[in-house]
């Protein structure tokens, strides 16, 4: 009984680790196209983990569980990254409002000064 169960102790990992194809044979049944995008892709997936340990890293040296920091941080990167939106959609804005001007489409734009000339240019109007 013993001699069983130190056969499917040893002897189902073992099986196993036979059986399972390894990441290059893996890789070899991929089609070209997927090959091709898996090699592309392999030096951002290295770089997007590189930085995650990282951050995992610097969160460690805080004395709070690392969830907490991480929340921190996330809350951090949405403010940071609303208020970025928030001046995206100003200047839009602004340039928008700027280009309505110039072509004449804002109150006051087009109107006559005193003088009889357009506010836009110089020419008199007739």
């Amino acid at each position: 009984m013993l001699a069983v169960g130190g056969g499917v102790c040893v002897g189902g990992p073992a099986f196993v680790m036979w059986v399972q194809p390894t990441e290059e044979e893996l890789f070899k049944r991929y089609n070209p196209e997927l090959q091709k995008k898996s090699l592309e892709r392999r030096y951002e997936k290295q770089k997007e983990f590189d930085d995650f340990v990282v951050r995992l890293k610097e969160y460690s040296k805080s004395d709070k569980p690392i969830w907490t920091v991480q929340e921190e941080e996330a809350r951090k990167q949405k403010q940071e990254s609303l208020r970025q939106d928030f001046q995206d959609a100003e200047e839009a804005k602004a340039r928008q409002e700027a280009m309505r001007r110039e072509a004449g489409l804002l109150k006051g734009a087009g109107e006559l000064e005193s003088t009889g000339k357009s506010k836009l240019t110089d020419n008199p109007v007739l």
